[in-house]
């Protein structure tokens, strides 16, 4: 008996390997089960080929149980899965693959942060078994089925705060909200960038949900906005095949809408049309990836894959990017803050958590299926905002570098020196000349600290600013309780305590340095 069962066991391994069979990914993408790549989404492509040529076992059945996983699950999670398992075998040693000695060996040579390394192989080991498929002895699914291997640690950086990775403070995050409309308005980002950037932090989503996006997903209705987020990480589900909605500020939309219209015009114009039908426009990606030529004839179908849609990995460098130009300065390490999409979402799930809400407020907001992820916010509730007094705000200030504009001795040195309008008040006296010569709704002196083109007065009353500043705050914190609310201004207070710090520098009244 077990001679023909070993006998269909290899007849059946033998009909595989000269299979050519195709078949389609879950996001529609044409597969070669033999192939040497595996394009599975825009955003994964896996080099199965080079993986196989090292793999000690049946390379050919390895790429069936693969291509389950492919037909069925996000491109991510097969990506996720060939990875951990070519992590086991590179660690093999020898061993034969699958066999007890070598899952008992692979799981002492893992420490705590990787254990779940072996949880990932497991999955698949058992999924190989359950198809039916030979090579993996019935000892081995024993130890599997015994084994308690811890999960992935979640939300290291969210309970450690880490200034490098961690969620970001409000001064923070008003400073990169500054600098990135500050550095669109000198051209020195993009407009795609700029839009990537501030939908990330006004939405807390994923690079995924954002290059997801098209342009009918941008929703405006009796003078409210929204976002028809495509919904990432839920299992079984298609590209772009559940929604939900995000509330957003009318500013925010008039960015995105600009970006929309000028997606609109880079379409006509490689498609030599004058206008697109509105279903047409409507289906466009809001952030395109356009490589060669595109063709009217075949744009209807490349509008329903993800082809022409942005690589989740280019939205999570253009972040990156984006930080380096605009160099924000944490007033926690007194270095440029390090940008990347992570950190606004742990800042949106923090924020949530000192506000009270509770786990499913946090999952909810946070677009995760459950609340596994969001218990790491409401266990660990940090109080970001401290009581800032003028002495906090004079050590805090030279770190932070929040005012961006330039001292000036008087007004006649001043830019705009001669020209009355440029002079900024704080209702009594003057502070300082603006140095733009466009139009500003701001509101003066409060938005001028930490404008670039403010150009303070030596002898302005800045202390005079800065009392009023604190005052108020101390004001609202003792009305509300809430020092997320009173720390509205703190970026702003940190500015003006620089100002005084550089005239009380210029005038000779500290040390340099």
């Amino acid at each position: 008996m077990n001679n023909v069962l070993a006998s269909v066991a290899d007849s059946l391994a033998a009909a595989l390997r000269h299979q050519g069979e195709v078949f389609l990914s879950r996001e529609s993408y044409t597969v070669e089960l033999s192939s040497d790549r595996w394009r599975l989404s825009k955003d994964v492509d896996l080099p199965l080929g080079s993986f196989c040529n090292e793999f000690p076992g049946d390379s050919s059945v390895f790429r069936h149980v693969l291509a389950f996983y492919a037909k069925h699950s996000s491109p991510s999670h097969v990506k996720n899965l060939m990875e951990r398992v070519a992590h086991y075998v590179r660690g093999l040693n020898g061993a034969q693959v699958f066999s007890v000695e070598s899952i008992i060996s692979y799981r002492a040579s893992l420490d705590k942060t990787r254990e779940w390394y072996l949880s990932t192989t497991r999955v698949f080991i058992k999924q190989w078994a359950r198809l039916g498929y030979p090579g993996i002895p019935e000892e081995t699914l024993a130890l599997l089925d015994n084994l308690v291997i811890k999960g992935n640690e979640k939300g290291r950086a969210v309970q450690s705060m880490c200034p490098d990775e961690g969620p970001l403070t409000d001064i923070e995050m008003q400073g990169i909200a500054e600098a990135t409309i500050h550095a669109f308005a000198q051209r020195e980002l993009s407009l795609s960038h700029t839009c990537l950037v501030m939908a990330l932090a006004m939405t807390g989503r994923r690079p995924g949900q954002i290059s997801a996006l098209k342009i009918k997903d941008l929703i405006q209705r009796d003078n409210k906005y929204w976002i028809n987020f495509p919904r990432a990480k839920q299992r079984g589900m298609k590209w772009r095949s559940t929604f939900k909605r995000f509330a957003i500020v009318e500013d925010l939309w008039l960015l995105l809408n600009q970006q929309a219209n000028d997606v609109e015009k880079l379409f006509c114009k490689m498609l030599e049309l004058q206008s697109l039908s509105p279903e047409i426009r409507a289906e466009l990606p809001l952030f395109p990836n356009i490589r060669g030529r595109i063709s009217l004839s075949d744009i209807q179908t490349l509008l329903n894959s993800d082809q022409l849609h942005i690589p989740s990995y280019e939205v999570y460098t253009s972040v990156k990017d984006a930080g380096v130009k605009i160099r924000v300065v944490s007033e926690r390490t007194g270095a440029p803050v390090h940008l990347n999409p992570n950190r606004f979402r742990y800042t949106l799930g923090t924020n949530l958590a000192r506000e009270g809400q509770g786990e499913y407020v946090i999952a909810e907001a946070l677009d995760h299926s459950d609340t596994q992820n969001a218990g790491v916010y409401v266990r660990n509730i940090p109080e970001i905002a401290e009581r800032i007094n003028k002495a906090l705000a004079a050590q805090m200030a030279p770190i932070a570098q929040a005012f961006r504009g330039v001292l000036v001795t008087s007004e006649i040195d001043a830019r705009r020196g001669g020209d009355p309008s440029s002079r900024i008040s704080n209702g009594g006296a003057n502070v300082g000349s603006c140095g733009s010569y466009g139009f500003c709704g701001a509101l003066a002196p409060i938005a001028c600290y930490t404008c670039a083109y403010f150009q303070p007065w030596l002898d302005g009353p800045h202390e005079e600013v800065l009392e009023g500043l604190i005052g108020q705050r101390d004001r609202v914190a003792e009305l509300t309780g809430d020092l997320k609310v009173a720390s509205t201004n703190d970026r702003l207070i940190l500015a003006v305590s620089d100002v005084i710090r550089r005239c009380q520098v210029a005038k000779g009244e500290v040390v340099r340095g």
